[in-house]
């Protein structure tokens, strides 16, 4: 009898190798899943695109929204040519490090030596911001496989918080993001040394992230002292420490000692400071539900890596300035990245859970916070990209353009918002009011189209009682003056 013909399939060495090799294609079919392959590189690249071209075209239409664009490139066209971090607009002969210790931004000074524009800064911001989904999509791809991490990088590009940010011209910030995400993916992949080397740095981009510092240090130490990984604890507490002695230094030694009033001008700021000393509740519950409900369906709650964003909420909601409460400007970028990789890894911990219906609701949160993000772009600033307004330069800017460029290189300027982004790569740009002392060549001032040709002269006397000024011409709601010689 041939007991090969009647042995049940599998027995056989022939059913054996094929049973094992069916099992490896599997596991490798699994593995193939969880690479994320180049889709965080093309995903950033789509991204950097978008928020470069967002940039571009606000910058093109002159819709600045602050004086921070100017500030910042006063200072980087400084550092570009070895000198001081000098910002007139902050006050004439104003060392930025006195206003805020922000020594990172010396990085783009080679690229702004190179190319000298306002562009140069906004550009390098869409890039940091956009290298930031890097990790955060390459770690959800490894974690919770590749479409999910696809779905979750998405969410996080769209993010209202990047968006946010982007719109809001050029700030530091955009490099605590891309450090901060590389950061927590060490910690969610267990790489300590990497983790606390891409953390360190964060001391030089503001002097609250020293705060942030000391939070990463935490979630190391927890993660390190739960799984017993011996001597990366001690670590994470000298991390902890550097951070505290960083930003202490920043705020007690090195910013007063470049401000001329000897002190930290945002002190003021920090809890009572007038009738609406703290903070209404529901301004702060409505913040919080924006960070965490969209982003994350609240999942990132169960991620200890959520501590590393108590510090910059701590900050904010202490402060008794409204504009630090809520969900408009630059405040929130640095929360997106700690909330999307503590949603990574919340999302990886449910996956052991032994309740099936969170097990069911993680599963759909990545497609749900993709969808999400999807649908609240459209009333966000990259659903601008839709409009042919955007892309489109008006002619009252071209005139506006040509009234400027009656200003020479290496002119005193005093300006509002409008003309600055215009002026300071190329002149020395005050703001309005606060020229302490300096009479400058020229005038340049956005102004309400009803205004007058009295009305500048008034306004120009108002500014400089002992100095004569001529009106020049106008163009597009813009003023030029000059002074009389």
């Amino acid at each position: 009898m041939d007991t090969a013909a009647t042995a049940p399939p599998g027995t056989t060495a022939e059913g054996a190798t094929a049973a094992a090799t069916g099992r490896e294609r599997l596991r490798a079919r699994a593995v193939a899943l969880r690479r994320p392959g180049l889709d965080p590189y093309w995903l950033a690249l789509g991204l950097f695109a978008a928020f470069a071209t967002l940039s571009v075209c606000r910058y093109r239409r002159m819709a600045t929204m602050s004086w921070d664009l100017g500030i910042f490139e006063q200072a980087i066209r400084a550092y570009a040519h070895f000198q001081a971090p000098i910002a007139d607009l902050k006050g004439p002969g104003a060392n930025i490090l006195g206003d805020h210790f922000s020594p990172i931004t010396a990085l783009l000074a080679p690229l702004y030596r190179i190319l000298p524009s306002p562009v140069t800064l906004l550009v390098a911001q869409a890039a940091l911001f956009a290298l930031s989904a890097v990790p955060v999509t390459r770690t959800a791809a490894r974690l919770l496989g590749r479409a999910r991490g696809l779905a979750i990088g998405a969410a996080y590009g769209l993010a209202w918080g990047l968006q946010r940010a982007v719109d809001f011209d050029f700030h530091e910030i955009c490099f605590a993001v891309p450090l901060i995400a590389f950061s927590l993916e060490a910690v969610i992949l267990r790489r300590w040394y990497a983790a606390m080397l891409w953390a360190a740095p964060l001391v030089f981009v503001k002097e609250d992230m020293g705060a942030t510092v000391a939070a990463i240090g935490v979630v190391i130490a927890l993660r390190a002292l739960r799984e017993r990984v011996p001597g990366i604890a001690p670590l994470a507490v000298a991390l902890m420490g550097f951070g505290v002695l960083i930003s202490a230094l920043a705020l007690g030694v090195i910013i007063p000692g470049f401000n001329g009033a000897g002190s930290y001008d945002y002190w003021d700021k920090v809890g009572s400071g007038g009738s609406d000393a703290t903070i209404p509740f529901l301004t702060a519950l409505r913040t919080l539900l924006w960070v965490l409900l969209p982003t994350t369906g609240l999942l990132a709650l169960r991620s200890p890596l959520l501590l590393a964003a108590l510090p910059t909420l701590g900050w904010r909601f202490v402060s008794h300035d409204e504009h630090y409460w809520g969900t408009d400007w630059h405040y929130s970028a640095v929360l997106m990245p700690v909330v999307f990789l503590a949603l990574v890894d919340a999302l990886d911990r449910i996956k052991a859970s032994r309740r099936d219906w969170l097990v069911r609701y993680a599963r759909q949160i990545p497609a749900a916070v993709c969808a999400a993000a999807l649908a609240l772009t459209t009333a966000l600033p990259l659903g601008g990209l839709t409009e042919e307004a955007t892309y489109r330069k008006p002619p009252t800017v071209s005139a506006v353009e040509r009234l400027l460029d009656r200003i020479p290189d290496g002119a005193t300027v005093e300006a509002n918002v409008g003309p600055i982004a215009r002026l300071t790569s190329r002149c020395r740009v005050f703001w309005v009011g606060s020229t302490q002392g300096v009479t400058p060549q020229y005038l340049a001032l956005a102004e309400p189209p009803d205004r007058t040709v009295r009305q500048e002269l008034d306004y120009a006397k108002q500014l400089h009682p002992k100095a004569r000024y001529e009106a020049l011409a106008s163009a597009g709601g813009y003023w030029l003056l000059k002074l009389k010689t």
